[in-house]
């Protein structure tokens, strides 16, 4: 869902070339950009001048680290921790994304299907990438179902219910999002100047992060079950 006007589409009509026609057809690109990009100033002054008392910015980051660490071990447990970066990035990344779209000028990069398409499929990649790891060949007993007999409608019915997965975490996250931009888009079209938006903007805030929340933890849940041994 895009803005009628959006601040990097005009900086890049002024530079003209592939620039603004990257800007006008594939926001989503530009604008998840600029959220790595003010992530990684946030993490480079945070960790600039490294105190045993932490202060501002480190305080912020260690406190929100430390949150998502005991979150993960909480649910992963600790053979979860080597996926630690992943799900912390994934969280941080996603809810700056979805607020992002409620900044007037601005986009939600997960408001577009692209975007959140291919964080299902680094999520499905891993996820079975992890599990072949873990247990080799035997991998394929997660696939089998307990009975021997049922085996060959089992491996069916589970390709399709892991395959289902992509769907469900794509279209979860894209509509939710958009939805959320559209609402507060025609809000402000409508009675944008006595402040009516604002409500639904503080809501966007609380199912940004919600959003964000729910597919870190699908991640960590299908990363565990492809880790656990086979029943």
């Amino acid at each position: 869902m895009e803005h009628p006007l959006m601040f990097l589409a005009l900086i890049a009509d002024l530079i003209g070339g592939p620039v603004s026609h990257l800007a006008h057809e594939y926001p989503q690109v530009l604008y998840s950009w600029l959220v790595m990009l003010v992530l990684i100033i946030l993490g480079r002054l945070a960790t600039a001048k490294i105190s045993l008392v932490p202060r501002g910015l480190q305080n912020l980051f260690e406190y929100l680290i430390e949150m998502i660490e005991n979150f993960q071990v909480s649910v992963m447990g600790e053979k979860g921790r080597p996926f630690f970066p992943l799900m912390a990035t994934l969280i941080i990344y996603v809810f700056c994304c979805n607020v992002q779209g409620l900044i007037p000028g601005s986009f939600a990069p997960t408001s577009n299907l692209n975007t959140t398409a291919s964080l299902a499929i680094v999520i499905f990649t891993l996820t079975h990438a992890a599990g072949l790891r873990r247990h080799g060949s035997h991998y394929i007993k997660h696939f089998l179902g307990p009975m021997p007999a049922l085996a060959p409608l089992m491996f069916f019915i589970e390709i399709i219910s892991h395959f289902s997965r992509l769907i469900s975490l794509s279209l979860r996250l894209f509509g939710n999002v958009m939805g959320e931009d559209l609402v507060v888009l025609i809000l402000f079209s409508l009675a944008g100047a006595y402040f009516v938006p604002l409500p639904m903007m503080f809501l966007g805030l609380l199912t940004g992060f919600l959003q964000a929340f729910i597919i870190t933890l699908l991640a960590m849940i299908y990363i565990t079950d492809a880790l656990s041994e086979a029943h």
